[in-house]
Protein backbone atom coordinates (compact mmCIF):
# COMPACT_ATOMS: atom_id res chain seq x y z
CA UNK A 1 0.00 0.00 0.00
CA UNK A 2 1.36 3.45 -1.06
CA UNK A 3 2.50 5.73 1.80
CA UNK A 4 0.18 8.36 2.92
CA UNK A 5 0.10 11.73 1.17
CA UNK A 6 0.26 15.06 2.78
CA UNK A 7 -2.00 17.16 0.59
CA UNK A 8 -0.73 20.93 0.53
CA UNK A 9 -2.68 23.99 2.01
CA UNK A 10 -6.62 24.13 1.27
CA UNK A 11 -6.62 20.28 0.01
CA UNK A 12 -5.76 19.19 3.43
CA UNK A 13 -9.34 19.20 4.44
CA UNK A 14 -10.14 16.69 1.35
CA UNK A 15 -7.77 14.06 2.80
CA UNK A 16 -10.31 12.12 5.08
CA UNK A 17 -12.72 11.77 1.65
CA UNK A 18 -10.91 10.91 -0.35
CA UNK A 19 -9.03 8.14 1.85
CA UNK A 20 -12.70 7.10 2.58
CA UNK A 21 -14.36 7.35 -0.97
CA UNK A 22 -11.50 8.07 -3.23
CA UNK A 23 -12.85 7.89 -7.04
CA UNK A 24 -16.42 8.17 -5.70
CA UNK A 25 -15.87 11.70 -3.43
CA UNK A 26 -14.40 12.91 -6.72
CA UNK A 27 -17.15 11.92 -9.43
CA UNK A 28 -19.73 12.77 -6.34
CA UNK A 29 -18.60 16.06 -5.91
CA UNK A 30 -18.28 17.40 -9.27
CA UNK A 31 -21.46 16.05 -10.31
CA UNK A 32 -23.31 17.87 -7.53
CA UNK A 33 -21.12 21.20 -7.92
CA UNK A 34 -21.64 21.14 -11.77
CA UNK A 35 -25.79 21.67 -11.05
CA UNK A 36 -25.29 24.30 -8.16
CA UNK A 37 -25.23 23.02 -5.46
CA UNK A 38 -22.23 24.50 -3.87
CA UNK A 39 -19.70 21.79 -3.19
CA UNK A 40 -15.85 21.74 -3.69
CA UNK A 41 -15.53 19.70 -7.04
CA UNK A 42 -12.73 21.63 -8.33
CA UNK A 43 -10.71 21.28 -5.03
CA UNK A 44 -11.74 17.28 -4.99
CA UNK A 45 -10.36 17.05 -8.22
CA UNK A 46 -6.99 18.53 -7.58
CA UNK A 47 -6.84 16.77 -4.42
CA UNK A 48 -7.16 13.62 -5.94
CA UNK A 49 -4.91 14.45 -8.83
CA UNK A 50 -2.11 15.47 -6.22
CA UNK A 51 -2.86 11.49 -5.35
CA UNK A 52 -2.37 10.74 -8.48
CA UNK A 53 1.29 11.81 -8.65
CA UNK A 54 2.00 10.28 -5.56
CA UNK A 55 0.50 7.09 -6.29
CA UNK A 56 -2.56 6.85 -4.65
CA UNK A 57 -5.12 7.11 -6.97
CA UNK A 58 -4.44 6.19 -11.08
CA UNK A 59 -4.58 9.61 -13.00
CA UNK A 60 -6.41 8.38 -16.05
CA UNK A 61 -9.25 7.04 -13.91
CA UNK A 62 -9.48 11.20 -11.72
CA UNK A 63 -9.76 12.12 -15.31
CA UNK A 64 -12.10 9.97 -16.62
CA UNK A 65 -14.99 10.33 -14.09
CA UNK A 66 -14.03 13.69 -13.38
CA UNK A 67 -15.19 14.54 -17.34
CA UNK A 68 -18.07 12.28 -17.04
CA UNK A 69 -19.38 13.76 -13.95
CA UNK A 70 -18.84 17.37 -15.39
CA UNK A 71 -20.50 16.69 -18.38
CA UNK A 72 -23.59 15.00 -16.46
CA UNK A 73 -23.78 17.54 -14.17
CA UNK A 74 -23.56 20.19 -16.32
CA UNK A 75 -26.59 18.41 -18.63
CA UNK A 76 -28.41 17.74 -14.94
CA UNK A 77 -28.29 21.91 -14.97
CA UNK A 78 -29.58 22.40 -18.78
CA UNK A 79 -32.55 20.55 -17.91
CA UNK A 80 -33.39 22.41 -14.61
CA UNK A 81 -33.15 25.64 -17.04
CA UNK A 82 -34.71 24.34 -19.50
CA UNK A 83 -37.78 23.00 -17.80
CA UNK A 84 -38.03 24.85 -14.84
CA UNK A 85 -37.17 28.20 -16.16
CA UNK A 86 -36.30 31.30 -14.45
CA UNK A 87 -39.23 31.13 -11.73
CA UNK A 88 -37.31 27.88 -10.62
CA UNK A 89 -33.80 28.91 -10.98
CA UNK A 90 -34.75 31.89 -9.18
CA UNK A 91 -36.62 30.61 -6.23
CA UNK A 92 -33.40 27.75 -5.60
CA UNK A 93 -30.70 30.21 -6.72
CA UNK A 94 -30.37 32.36 -4.23
CA UNK A 95 -28.75 29.33 -1.96
CA UNK A 96 -26.20 29.93 -4.46
CA UNK A 97 -26.30 33.79 -4.70
CA UNK A 98 -27.73 33.58 -8.15
CA UNK A 99 -29.96 36.94 -8.10
CA UNK A 100 -32.38 37.94 -10.63
CA UNK A 101 -29.97 40.42 -11.83
CA UNK A 102 -27.09 38.15 -12.27
CA UNK A 103 -29.35 36.20 -14.50
CA UNK A 104 -30.63 39.19 -16.18
CA UNK A 105 -27.23 39.28 -17.68
CA UNK A 106 -26.38 36.47 -17.84
CA UNK A 107 -29.08 35.55 -20.37
CA UNK A 108 -27.71 38.68 -22.48
CA UNK A 109 -24.33 37.52 -22.80
CA UNK A 110 -25.74 33.60 -22.94
CA UNK A 111 -27.44 35.03 -26.08
CA UNK A 112 -24.59 36.59 -28.25
CA UNK A 113 -22.05 34.39 -26.99
CA UNK A 114 -23.69 30.85 -25.90
CA UNK A 115 -21.24 28.85 -27.14
CA UNK A 116 -17.88 30.21 -26.32
CA UNK A 117 -19.29 31.24 -22.82
CA UNK A 118 -20.31 27.36 -22.30
CA UNK A 119 -16.57 26.33 -22.56
CA UNK A 120 -14.65 29.31 -20.67
CA UNK A 121 -17.35 29.19 -17.79
CA UNK A 122 -15.53 25.67 -16.18
CA UNK A 123 -12.80 27.60 -15.39
CA UNK A 124 -14.75 30.79 -13.50
CA UNK A 125 -16.28 30.01 -10.22
CA UNK A 126 -19.83 31.34 -10.41
CA UNK A 127 -20.13 31.01 -13.87
CA UNK A 128 -18.93 27.04 -13.83
CA UNK A 129 -21.61 26.39 -11.41
CA UNK A 130 -24.50 28.40 -13.54
CA UNK A 131 -24.05 27.98 -16.71
CA UNK A 132 -26.04 24.69 -17.54
CA UNK A 133 -29.10 26.66 -16.11
CA UNK A 134 -28.48 29.66 -17.91
CA UNK A 135 -28.18 27.50 -21.39
CA UNK A 136 -31.35 26.02 -20.18
CA UNK A 137 -33.35 29.08 -19.31
CA UNK A 138 -31.86 31.12 -22.69
CA UNK A 139 -33.11 27.84 -24.60
CA UNK A 140 -29.69 27.00 -26.14
CA UNK A 141 -30.13 24.14 -28.86
CA UNK A 142 -29.18 20.83 -26.56
CA UNK A 143 -26.75 19.79 -28.93
CA UNK A 144 -24.81 22.49 -29.29
CA UNK A 145 -24.67 23.05 -25.66
CA UNK A 146 -23.33 19.39 -25.47
CA UNK A 147 -21.07 20.02 -27.63
CA UNK A 148 -19.13 22.99 -25.89
CA UNK A 149 -19.76 21.65 -22.72
CA UNK A 150 -17.77 18.37 -23.63
CA UNK A 151 -14.92 20.79 -25.00
CA UNK A 152 -14.97 22.77 -22.00
CA UNK A 153 -15.35 19.69 -19.49
CA UNK A 154 -12.46 17.81 -21.49
CA UNK A 155 -10.07 21.28 -21.23
CA UNK A 156 -10.74 22.34 -17.31
CA UNK A 157 -10.29 18.48 -16.01
CA UNK A 158 -7.32 18.06 -18.32
CA UNK A 159 -5.62 21.08 -17.36
CA UNK A 160 -6.47 20.23 -13.48
CA UNK A 161 -5.40 16.49 -13.32
CA UNK A 162 -2.06 17.57 -15.80
CA UNK A 163 -1.31 20.48 -13.00
CA UNK A 164 -2.12 18.69 -9.47
CA UNK A 165 -0.40 15.10 -11.09
CA UNK A 166 2.60 17.36 -12.12
CA UNK A 167 3.09 19.88 -9.47
CA UNK A 168 2.77 18.42 -6.18
CA UNK A 169 3.37 20.57 -3.07
CA UNK A 170 3.68 23.83 -5.16
CA UNK A 171 0.16 23.15 -6.43
CA UNK A 172 -1.06 25.64 -3.53
CA UNK A 173 0.68 28.78 -4.99
CA UNK A 174 -0.36 28.08 -8.64
CA UNK A 175 -3.46 27.39 -7.60
CA UNK A 176 -4.07 30.96 -5.77
CA UNK A 177 -2.44 32.36 -8.90
CA UNK A 178 -4.70 30.69 -11.88
CA UNK A 179 -7.74 32.26 -9.44
CA UNK A 180 -6.38 35.35 -9.33
CA UNK A 181 -6.47 35.57 -13.22
CA UNK A 182 -9.95 33.89 -13.21
CA UNK A 183 -11.37 37.15 -11.30
CA UNK A 184 -9.83 38.89 -13.62
CA UNK A 185 -11.46 37.13 -16.69
CA UNK A 186 -15.00 37.59 -14.79
CA UNK A 187 -14.61 40.74 -14.15
CA UNK A 188 -13.91 41.67 -17.74
CA UNK A 189 -17.07 39.32 -18.81
CA UNK A 190 -19.26 41.65 -16.13
CA UNK A 191 -17.65 44.60 -18.30
CA UNK A 192 -18.23 43.14 -21.57
CA UNK A 193 -22.15 42.59 -20.28
CA UNK A 194 -22.30 46.32 -19.56
CA UNK A 195 -21.13 47.42 -22.61
CA UNK A 196 -23.24 45.03 -24.71
CA UNK A 197 -26.10 46.56 -22.93
CA UNK A 198 -25.20 50.10 -23.35
CA UNK A 199 -24.36 49.66 -27.04
CA UNK A 200 -28.02 47.79 -27.53
CA UNK A 201 -30.07 50.79 -25.82
CA UNK A 202 -27.75 53.10 -27.86
CA UNK A 203 -29.04 51.57 -31.21
CA UNK A 204 -32.90 51.38 -29.95
CA UNK A 205 -32.67 54.78 -28.92
CA UNK A 206 -30.69 55.77 -31.99
CA UNK A 207 -33.38 53.98 -34.40
CA UNK A 208 -36.47 55.45 -32.30
CA UNK A 209 -34.78 58.83 -33.32
CA UNK A 210 -34.51 58.15 -37.01
CA UNK A 211 -37.67 56.49 -37.17
CA UNK A 212 -39.65 59.91 -35.74
CA UNK A 213 -39.09 62.30 -38.70
CA UNK A 214 -40.57 59.64 -40.68
CA UNK A 215 -43.75 59.21 -38.92
CA UNK A 216 -43.96 63.08 -38.75
CA UNK A 217 -44.41 63.51 -42.62
CA UNK A 218 -46.51 60.74 -42.87
CA UNK A 219 -48.70 62.61 -40.33
CA UNK A 220 -48.25 65.98 -42.61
Amino acid sequence: MSAPVQLPGFLQTLAPLLDHWGYVAVGFLLFVEDFGVPAPGETVLIAASVYAGAGRLNVVAVGLIGFAAAVLGDNLGYGIGRFGGRTLALRWGRYVFLTEERLDKAEAFFTRHGGKIVTVARFIEGLRQANGIIAGITGMRWLRFVAFNALGAALWVSTWTSVGYLAGNHITTIYNDVNRYALYLLAAAVILVVALVVRHRRRGAAAGTADEPADQNVNE
